[in-house]
């Protein structure tokens, strides 16, 4: 027989997939210092294990002024106490997924064991899942898995809001010299705004301070990855290619080319979107933000890497994700995209290595993969398509043979 507590929903709790920089330097935050007892779900039991122990963790915000921000009321539950997590999320007030687009799916089906038992419980009880991931169609995604793990007939749009967001937050790597000292703390900028899909909730929308629900979630899920993630990747990758020494993102930014051919590209794709959302975007509006995002990318305390920011390589050369996203949205309206296609190049060459000397283990594989078959690989590996995106496949071999040479 259940206990009382086990039926009862609390308002104020929220259940957070992944302990990771995001979540704990952005949700876990928000929604921390807004009154809320947050109960992290991670597969790290270091991690689990010191949540549990202290109760809140530090957030340091790297800025013109360094702050502190301790989070209170914390929890945490191993991902592997499989009914622990589902009874949590049975009794939250809100739910939220940072645990990074490949491992979604991996999380869903104890995210449906735990509708099951809400709607046992307490039906007719709604549930928002904030899906917290740099993905288009994150909510078309997640319905879509929530569907193969849920009983027929389970009334999914009815009780459960799936709400699509905007992460536009930099978290940099923690050196290891302060993670030895603190394995809880994470850095982070001070941006702090969580864009949302005001029309995806079935409860009202938490009054939380940083949240900016908007009507249109689709035009700022592409803004994020056509304006700030290319843009990022765009100088990381340029500024990699032009000065290889070079560990930080403020300091290739501080060379004028790639200050300026990182701006030149992000106007390209501001072009780009204008003509795809001209109900939602001004081009005065997205030039001040592509200014503001420059002065957050050359934020010195924040000591974010080129490393870091051009990682994972094939993922962000992916055919659905920055720089092809950018150029099919600019085929689709007939706009220009040469300066796209000429930043994803530099992205192929991409050389950087972590504060231990390593290259990302992935890349250095599709690196290896690019010298032996260079179109093979654009289409197995990244998804391409050697039909519809053949024009782009021809010139991303032109460019990328030029700067190999170049590079040696």
């Amino acid at each position: 027989m259940l206990t009382e507590n086990r039926q009862k929903v609390e308002t104020h709790k929220i259940v957070i997939f992944g302990a990771g920089k995001i979540g704990r330097s952005f949700i876990g935050q928000l929604f921390g210092c807004g009154g809320y007892n947050v109960v992290f779900t991670d597969v790290d039991p270091v991690m689990i294990s010191m949540l549990n122990k202290n109760g809140n963790y530090r957030v340091i915000i790297k800025g013109e002024k360094e702050e502190e921000i301790i989070v209170p009321n914390v929890t945490a539950i191993s991902a592997f106490e499989r009914d622990k997590v589902a009874e949590a999320v049975s009794t939250a007030g809100i739910v939220a997924v940072s645990v990074g687009k490949n491992a979604l799916e991996k999380v869903i089906p104890v995210i449906a064991e735990g509708l099951m038992m809400r709607h046992k419980n307490n039906p007719g009880v709604p549930l928002d899942i904030i899906i917290a991931e740099n993905m288009r169609s994150a909510a078309d995604f997640t319905g879509m898995q929530l569907r193969k793990n849920l009983p027929q007939g389970f009334p999914l749009e009815e009780l459960v809001g799936l709400i699509e967001t905007s992460i536009g937050k930099m978290v940099p790597i923690i050196p290891l010299a302060e993670l030895e000292k603190d394995p809880l703390v994470v850095f982070a900028e001070p941006y702090n705004t969580l864009i949302l899909d005001g029309k995806g909730f079935k409860s009202p929308i938490p009054e939380i301070k940083g949240l900016a629900p908007k009507s249109n979630i689709k035009a700022w899920v592409d803004r994020k990855a056509f304006i700030h993630n290319l843009g990022h990747a765009a100088a990381a990758y340029y500024g990699n290619f032009l000065h290889p020494d070079a560990v930080y993102m403020f300091e290739i930014l501080d060379h004028q080319e790639v200050f300026r051919f990182t701006r030149e590209v992000m106007m390209q794709s501001a072009d780009i979107l204008r003509s795809a959302y001209p109900d939602d975007f001004t081009s005065a509006d997205l030039e001040d933000h592509i200014d503001d995002l420059i002065f957050r990318f050359r934020n010195k305390a924040l000591q974010d890497t080129i490393f870091r920011v051009g990682q994972d390589l094939p993922r962000k050369l992916g055919s659905d994700d920055r720089f092809m996203g950018a150029i099919h949205l600019a085929q689709e309206h007939g706009k220009p995209f040469d300066l796209i296609v000429r930043a994803m190049s530099f992205g192929l060459c991409f050389r950087a290595k972590d504060e231990e000397g390593k290259f990302y283990p992935d890349d250095l594989a599709l690196r290896d993969a690019l010298g032996t078959d260079f179109e093979s690989t654009l289409i197995n590996e990244l998804f391409l398509d050697p039909v519809a995106d053949q024009n782009s496949i021809t010139e991303l071999k032109k460019l990328y043979h030029d700067l190999c040479n170049k590079t040696g």
